[in-house]
């Protein structure tokens, strides 16, 4: 759905943004803390899902 929204200039002009916007020594902070974000995101859903199946096996 997302994936033609962004097409080459597109995606230059979206980081020459974000670089303005955060800075070059920002930059790697926000990613890790994206990273991290992604990280515990994706943990939730898979105790969700352990919890949702040990719902039903009872």
């Amino acid at each position: 759905m997302l994936a033609g929204l962004f097409d080459g200039p597109e995606v230059i002009v979206v980081l020459v943004v974000i670089l303005v916007l955060f800075g070059g020594s920002r930059i790697p902070k926000l990613a890790k803390n994206l990273g991290q974000a992604q990280k515990e995101f994706k943990k939730g859903l898979a105790e969700g899902a352990k919890e949702e199946d040990d719902s039903k096996s009872e």
